[in-house]
């Protein structure tokens, strides 16, 4: 089955809130989820330990630069999706788990910094291809935008991606306190409580807009 990573080397992208997303709206779907939660700070293992995870959510933190490949390949016969949220740094493990991956997004907030830990991931994609001899399909999103200003930096950004030819998702990840609030009281965005938690509709909309072209872009790169 599918396997989606998500790599940034720049801390701060929004790449764990990114798969988190994924995953707990494919899980909402009724999809089987294996989340390998590569990232030193674990903290999509911290949310698993909170209330409302749903069942068909696994996780898997205890992998290494030696075991990542042999836990994804094994996963990926198990579950209908994969998702790999990546350590924050251009290592021997994030380079294995992109040559073993179906997709990978790279998540970024609208500057040039960001950019610059984009453009790694990119290389790593080119050279994991190469040595694969497939293409590995992926595509930007960006994070953490604003939901009603579009901003110098988001606009530059972006015009960059697009010149670069760069694939990019039309669906920005908008910040919503809805988002924090998963990783402070578990469960998922339809398990929220709106009386609570601001917006919940709109950052219910904005996940489910994202996850389906997400899917797309998959298929699209299977094909």
């Amino acid at each position: 089955m599918p396997v989606i990573s998500f790599a940034n080397p720049k801390g701060g992208a929004g790449k764990t809130t990114t798969a988190l997303l994924a995953a707990t709206q494919l899980a909402d779907s009724g999809a089987s989820v294996t989340v390998i939660d590569a990232d030193p700070e674990r903290w999509i293992s911290q949310w698993g330990g909170l209330p409302g995870k749903p069942d068909q959510v696994r996780i898997i933190s205890d992998v290494t630069e030696d075991t990542i490949v042999d836990v994804i390949e094994r996963e990926a016969t198990q579950a209908q999706f994969v998702i790999v949220d990546l350590e924050g740094t251009a290592s021997l493990m994030v380079a294995n788990a992109i040559g073993m991956s179906d997709f990978v997004t790279i998540p970024l907030q609208g500057s040039s910094m960001d950019a610059k830990g984009g453009a790694k991931v990119l290389r790593l994609i080119t050279s994991q291809a190469k040595m694969a001899r497939r293409p590995i399909p992926h595509a930007v999103v960006l994070t953490r935008t604003s939901a009603a200003v579009r901003s110098r930096s988001l606009r530059n950004v972006t015009s960059e991606l697009e010149e670069a030819g760069i694939p990019v998702f039309d669906t920005t990840i908008v910040e919503r306190a809805a988002y924090r609030d998963l990783f402070d009281f578990g469960g998922t965005l339809s398990t929220l409580d709106s009386l609570q938690t601001s917006n919940l509709e709109k950052a219910i909309s904005n996940a489910e807009t994202f996850v389906r072209e997400l899917v797309a872009k998959l298929r699209e790169g299977r094909a």
